[in-house]
């Protein structure tokens, strides 16, 4: 297959920049492709546009796009789209390889990010119900009607969904699925190594029907992306703490950073902590530690030290394989540079007292491993002594996370915001706490890994009620 070139997608149409970047492979630094970028001036002239955008997407009814997604959804996980400026196609085993062979991700956790992302567009009509709280989508269509017994009304917040969006895990692109039925024009920046998700996404939307011009496809500089997430009405951002922490006090710009997930185990069940061992460390692991819903914590009231032994043990002999073994665990590092940086922030704060690695002894080697060209960091488990250490309440693009006593009273005072909490207690009183606190954004009761996720439940901000508000409305007999 030639080095495609994938152009910006101007309200659908395609263009090709002068300004071009490459996308390489992680680990011989071989071009995997080319990729258009645009500048700010582009993109502000085509936001002038979305009136023409969200009409094209209003000839449909919802539950029109609710369909044109979910054969788009098929086309995605069986089809060929096409990706390139010259018609260059792309079959699934193609985006498999070539997102593995940049991203770092092995073929079985791209597979599994694919299942996630066909889920979610076949099943959107569950996800809408549960986003809406069951509104019937004709009312959506008409701006009004009658919902239990009420008068209701819906307007649009915005014109477009700016995203800026991540290279780490594809499956992150599921959370804007839903604004193209809920008739919202997308406009993207791709993430610098993860062009192909995004585009192969777009092109199964275009291929199953969906309007070109709902799809905005830019990639850009730090000033384009700026623009994006301002001048779009709404946006969505993912990043670490230092780039979403400028935009924290912006309503209109919806946070993805750090998740800081957590597992708590109650006084009443610590002692069955054996019993949890594969779901704590499922949690911590799975999709090689990339997500925002990956556990980077342990919450125990006693016996921290055993736990994160028995982390340690069942997560320390972890190690790189070849990026088609259908049992790989780990992810390589796009930029190497990010995990060496890792690496050298974890050893420095483990020099503080109060602070111990229980992986180092059963991994037979460092925790930095270069292999095949490519760089992996393997587990690492840590024992804090208490939420004052640094190291107690840190995420890390890998399989990381901390083990910490803390008596249950005062869990709820020292964990801090979590994305995702996962509590094993049978302790009514506890789990009240638990549901009434604002911190947590995602609760699971019960022994729950806290990568399950209810596409019908937001783990993470809701879609329509970013999208649409809603206005009282008194109508005339």
């Amino acid at each position: 297959m030639a080095i495609p070139h994938i152009p910006c997608l101007r309200l659908g149409d395609p263009y090709v920049s002068l300004n071009q970047i490459e996308v390489n492979d992680y680990r011989d630094g071989a071009v995997k492709a080319t990729v258009s970028q645009v500048n700010a001036g582009v993109i502000r002239r085509d936001l002038e546009r979305m009136d023409e955008a969200r009409a094209a997407l209003c000839k449909f009814s919802t539950a029109e796009l609710i369909a044109i997604g979910a054969k788009a959804g098929e086309i995605f996980l069986n089809g060929e789209v096409q990706i390139g400026v010259d018609g260059e196609t792309q079959s699934p085993g193609q985006y498999i390889e070539t997102l593995s062979s940049t991203s770092g991700l092995p073929h079985v956790m791209v597979k599994r990010n694919m299942d996630k992302i066909h889920y979610a567009l076949t099943h959107m009509d569950v996800v809408l119900n549960g986003l809406t709280r069951g509104i019937d989508p004709a009312i959506l269509d008409a701006g009004v009607g009658e919902q239990f017994g009420t008068q209701v009304c819906f307007y649009p917040t915005s014109k477009a969904l700016g995203l800026v969006m991540p290279s780490n895990s594809p499956a992150v692109n599921s959370l804007w699925l839903p604004a193209v039925a809920l008739k919202t024009p997308i406009i993207m920046k791709p993430g610098r190594d993860e062009p192909w998700t995004p585009i192969r996404l777009i092109q199964s939307f275009i291929q199953a029907g969906c309007p070109k011009e709902a799809f905005g496809f830019y990639p850009t500089d730090y000033e384009g992306a700026a623009d994006i997430l301002n001048r779009c009405g709404r946006a969505l951002i993912f990043g670490d703490k230092s780039t979403t922490d400028q935009y924290a006090n912006n309503p209109a710009i919806q946070i993805h950073g750090p998740g800081w997930s957590k597992i708590l185990i109650g006084d009443d069940e610590i002692e069955n902590w054996r019993d949890y061992i594969d779901l704590i460390a499922g949690s911590i692991a799975d999709n090689g530690g990339r997500s925002c819903v990956n556990a980077s914590a342990v919450v125990v009231p006693k016996y921290g030290r055993e736990i994160a032994d028995a982390l340690g043990q069942k997560l320390g002999p972890v190690k790189p394989t070849t990026v088609d073994d259908p049992e790989a665990k780990l992810s390589g590092f796009a930029n190497p540079k990010m995990g060496e940086w890792i690496d050298g922030a974890i050893d420095a704060d483990l020099e503080e007292a109060g602070c111990e690695e229980m992986t180092a002894k059963y991994r037979e080697g460092d925790r930095k491993v270069v292999t095949d060209g490519g760089t992996y960091l393997r587990p690492t488990i840590v024992y804090c002594e208490s939420f004052e250490h640094p190291l107690s309440n840190r995420e890390f693009l890998c399989p990381y996370a901390s083990v910490v006593e803390v008596p249950q009273a005062e869990m709820l005072n020292q964990i801090g915001e979590s994305l995702v909490v996962t509590a094993i207690t049978n302790n009514e009183a506890f789990q009240a706490n638990l549901l009434a606190s604002p911190l947590i954004e995602r609760l699971n009761l019960g022994p729950i890994s806290t990568m399950k996720i209810s596409w019908d439940q937001p783990h993470e901000g809701n879609m329509f009620e970013f999208l649409y508000k809603r206005r009282s409305i008194g109508m005339a007999a």
